[in-house]
C-alpha cells in the first residue's frame, strides 16, 4: 500500500446527524436570523424532498464528511414519509460515498408535549409509538424528543439499544416538561427505564445538577454538537462535568452548519473556556479520544484511517501529534481518508464534491 504523508489518525466519528439541513448553510442567516427563521427554511426542504433528490443530497453531505476526516455517522432519521424509500435513500447514499453508517428511525408523533403534528411534522409521524414500533422492529432507535414521544407511549423504547434522544436542547423544552410532567427531562426519562450505557443523549445543554448525576450515574453516553448549539444559540453544555459524572462523550455535526471534527473537539474546549473563563478543561488526547471513539491504529483494528497535512499554513510547526490534530488542523487539512482499507477521499476530490453538493442543493432550493 502507499505511504501515507503526513499525520495519520484513527477515523472520526460523527454521532448526531441530520444529512438534509446540509441545504441550510448560509441560507437562515439572513435578518440577522433567529431559530424560528432557521426551523421555517428547515421545515421548507423537509416538504421539498423526495427520495431521489434526498439520496443526492445525502450522498453528497456523506461525502463532505469524508472529506473533512469522518469515517462513520449515525444519521438521526426522521423524515420517513414516503417510508421505506427515505431509509434506503440514506442507506444507498452512504454505501455509495463509503462512509459507515448507523441509521436511527426515528419516532415522532406530537408537534410538542401531545399536541398533534402539523403540516410537514406529518412527514415525520407513524401517529403513535406503537404503530412505529410495529414498522421498525428490531434496530437502532431514536426517540425525537421527550416533547415528540408523549409520556405514556415511551415505554416502547425500553430495552432498545442503541438508543438517541434529544435531550434539553433549549431551556423551553425543559420549562414545558416540567409544565406537563412536573420533572426534567432527564428524569423523565430515568424514570421511564430508558437511561443506561445503551442510550445516547443529544445536546444535553440545560442540565441540573440532579440531572448530571442521574446521566452520570446511569452512565448514559452523550453527544454534544459544539458548532451547531452556537449557531442555533441554544448554550454551552456542561461536558466536563458529565464525563466527570462518569458518562462517556461523542461529538456530531447535527445540522452542518459546519462539518469539521476538528472544530467540534475543540470547541468542547474552548466554549468551557467561555463558560469559565479557566482553560485546561481537556487534554488533547481526551478530546482525539472522543472524536474517534478511542480507536487505535493497530493490528485487528478496522483500518478506517485520517492523514492531515502537516505542514499547511496552519499546522506547519505545531508538532505534528495530537496537539496539532485537536488545536491547530481543519478539515482543509485532511489529505486522505481511508475506510474499511479502501481509499474513499483524497484532497484532488474537493471540486468534485463541491460541484455535487452545488448540484444537490439546487434541485431542492
Amino acid at each position: 500500500p502507499p505511504r501515507l504523508a503526513g499525520l495519520t489518525i484513527p477515523g472520526l466519528v460523527n454521532d448526531h446527524s441530520h444529512a438534509f439541513h446540509r441545504a441550510l448553510r448560509g441560507r437562515t442567516q439572513r435578518e440577522r436570523g433567529t431559530f424560528w427563521t432557521w426551523r421555517e427554511q428547515m421545515y421548507a426542504v423537509a416538504e421539498r424532498l423526495t427520495p431521489e433528490s434526498y439520496a443526492d443530497l445525502a450522498r453528497a453531505t456523506f461525502r463532505e464528511m469524508l472529506a473533512a476526516g469522518y469515517t462513520r455517522v449515525t444519521e438521526f432519521h426522521y423524515l420517513h414519509e414516503p417510508e421505506p424509500a427515505m431509509g434506503e435513500a440514506l442507506r444507498a447514499a452512504a454505501a455509495e460515498a463509503g462512509i459507515r453508517l448507523t441509521l436511527l428511525d426515528t419516532c415522532y408523533v406530537s408537534s410538542g408535549f401531545g399536541a398533534p403534528p402539523q403540516g410537514v411534522q406529518l412527514r415525520y409521524s407513524d401517529g403513535t409509538a406503537e404503530r412505529w414500533a410495529e414498522r421498525v422492529g428490531a434496530g437502532p432507535a431514536a426517540i425525537h424528543s421527550v416533547r415528540a414521544v408523549p409520556r405514556d407511549q415511551l415505554h416502547v423504547f425500553r430495552g432498545r439499544s442503541p438508543l438517541h434522544v434529544h435531550l434539553s436542547e433549549q431551556v423551553a423544552e425543559n420549562d414545558a416538561c416540567l409544565a406537563a410532567y412536573g420533572v426534567t427531562p432527564t428524569r423523565l426519562l430515568h424514570e421511564e427505564g430508558l437511561l443506561g450505557p445503551g442510550t445516547t443523549v443529544v445536546h444535553a445543554t440545560h442540565l441540573t445538577d440532579d440531572d448530571i448525576a442521574l446521566l452520570g450515574e446511569t452512565r448514559t453516553n452523550v453527544c454534544i454538537t459544539p458548532t451547531t448549539e452556537r449557531d442555533l444559540a441554544d448554550g454551552i453544555g456542561p461536558a466536563r462535568a458529565l464525563a466527570d459524572a462518569g458518562c462517556r462523550l461523542t461529538v456530531g455535526s447535527d445540522s452542518h452548519a459546519v462539518v469539521d471534527p476538528f472544530e467540534e473537539l475543540r470547541g468542547l474546549e474552548m466554549d468551557e473556556r467561555l463558560a469559565t473563563q479557566q482553560r485546561g478543561h481537556w487534554s488533547a488526547a481526551e478530546l482525539l479520544a472522543i472524536g474517534t471513539r478511542g480507536a487505535r491504529i493497530a493490528v485487528g483494528e478496522p483500518a478506517d484511517l485520517v492523514t492531515l497535512d502537516t505542514a499547511s499554513p496552519r499546522t506547519a510547526g505545531t508538532g505534528a501529534d495530537e496537539h496539532t490534530a485537536v488545536y491547530a488542523a481543519t478539515a482543509a487539512d485532511v489529505t486522505h481518508v481511508v475506510v474499511g482499507g479502501e481509499r474513499v477521499y483524497a484532497s484532488g476530490d474537493d471540486e468534485r464534491i463541491g460541484h455535487e453538493l452545488d448540484e444537490a442543493i439546487g434541485r431542492i432550493l
